[in-house]
C-alpha cells in the first residue's frame, strides 16, 4: 500500500516555485529525492490557501481559514516523481475553477498529496462509507441525441469535511459531473439508476508552506 509523505508535498512546492520563479528558463524541474519515486500510483495534488475569498480582498489577505485553490489528479497509475511534477503544476495553474496561482500566494498555500488505493466496484451507489472511501461515479444524462456519459469523483475526506450524508454526496457528485436537472423526478431517478460507483481509499499527506520552509532550511543545512 502506498504511503504519502511530507516529502512528496515538499517536492510539489519545489516544482511550483521553480515554475513560478523562472518560468521562461525552467528547462528542467527539480529532481525528486524521496525514496519511492519510481513506484506507480493513481494520485491527486490539492492546493489550499489561507485567507478569505471575498470581493475587495487581496491575494495576501489571511484570516487563517483554508480554502480550495486547486485540485487535479489521475486515476491511472503514474510514477510518483513524474506524476507529482505534472499534477503539482496542473492543479495550481490549470484548474479551470480558479485563476492560476501567483508567486505572491505561495506563502499562504498548503499542499496535500493523495495516493489512491484499494479500488473496488460497489454493489450500488450507497455501498461505501463516509470518511473511509473516496467515490468515483459514471452515469448517463438524457440528451437530444441519446444518453451522454459523465463522470465525477470526491476524495475520501470531502464528504466528511462537508458534513454530507451518502445521499447528499451522490447528489453533489451528479452536479459536479454536469447533471443540472431536477433530482426528485423520474428523470432524476433514471440518472441515479444509471450510476456505476467505484469506491477507493487513499494515503494522504499535507504540508503547509511554513512547514515546507523549515524542512528545506533543515535540508540545506545538513
Amino acid at each position: 500500500m502506498g504511503e504519502a509523505t511530507k516529502e512528496h508535498c515538499a517536492y510539489c512546492f519545489d516544482v511550483l516555485l521553480a515554475q513560478l520563479s523562472k518560468p521562461s528558463t525552467a528547462s528542467g524541474a527539480p529532481r525528486a529525492s524521496f525514496g519511492n519515486k519510481s513506484k506507480e500510483y493513481p494520485l491527486f495534488v490539492t492546493w489550499q490557501k489561507r485567507g478569505p475569498r471575498t470581493s475587495g480582498s487581496s491575494d495576501d489577505d489571511d484570516d487563517g481559514e483554508e480554502r480550495l485553490r486547486g485540485c487535479i489528479g489521475n486515476f491511472s497509475p503514474m510514477r510518483l516523481d513524474s506524476g507529482l511534477r505534472e499534477y503539482a503544476l496542473a492543479s495550481a495553474l490549470n484548474d479551470t475553477r480558479f485563476r492560476p496561482v501567483a508567486l505572491s500566494e505561495v506563502p499562504l498555500l498548503s499542499c496535500a498529496v493523495s495516493l489512491l488505493t484499494d479500488f473496488e466496484e460497489a454493489g450500488d451507489c450507497m455501498d461505501w462509507e463516509v470518511g473511509v472511501h473516496g467515490v468515483w461515479i459514471e452515469f448517463c444524462v438524457p440528451g437530444r441525441s441519446g444518453p451522454r456519459k459523465r463522470t465525477a469523483t470526491f476524495l475520501p475526506e470531502i464528504a466528511q469535511e462537508q458534513g454530507w450524508s451518502k445521499a447528499e454526496t451522490i447528489t453533489q457528485l451528479l452536479r459536479k459531473g454536469g447533471y443540472d436537472g431536477p433530482i426528485a423526478t423520474s428523470d432524476g431517478d433514471e440518472v441515479r439508476r444509471s450510476i456505476r460507483l467505484t469506491r477507493y481509499q487513499s494515503q494522504k499527506a499535507r504540508l503547509s508552506y511554513d512547514e515546507y520552509a523549515v524542512l528545506r532550511k533543515h535540508s540545506d543545512s545538513v
